[in-house]
């Protein structure tokens, strides 16, 4: 059976990614060329950066095409985090908001992908 090794984000400066992911996620993450990272997340979850400008085959496609869907335990762990990203200086496309599937709320990364954060 197949199965996915890691989601693939382009980037236009995989130093800058990979640090705001480390950061914000307070994971692991490994530069394995200077144009491709990988940032690797609990339970065997693993993003790679990859830096657009060099892709092979080349790609039109750049950031801000994807959204990664994050669940928090509670709202008070949902707050702790909105709140210590936003000390962190990490752009909000939605602050917290409530939805039909509770509370949440959309963060940016140096790219703009999205980072949808729920309870």
């Amino acid at each position: 059976m197949l199965t996915i090794d890691s989601i693939v984000l382009y980037v236009e400066n995989v130093q800058l990614s990979m640090a705001f992911y480390t950061r914000a996620f307070e994971c692991d993450s490994k530069l394995l060329s200077p144009t491709f990272a990988v940032v690797e997340f609990a339970k065997n979850v693993k993003i790679t950066l990859k830096q657009a400008d060099a892709l092979t085959p080349a790609s039109p496609i750049r950031g801000g095409g994807t959204e990664l869907s994050i669940p928090a335990t509670n709202r008070v762990d949902l707050d702790k985090l909105f709140e210590k990203w936003k000390q962190q200086g990490v752009i909000f496309a939605q602050e917290r908001e409530e939805s039909v599937y509770g509370i949440n709320f959309v963060a940016l990364d140096p790219d703009g992908h999205r980072l949808r954060v729920f309870a």
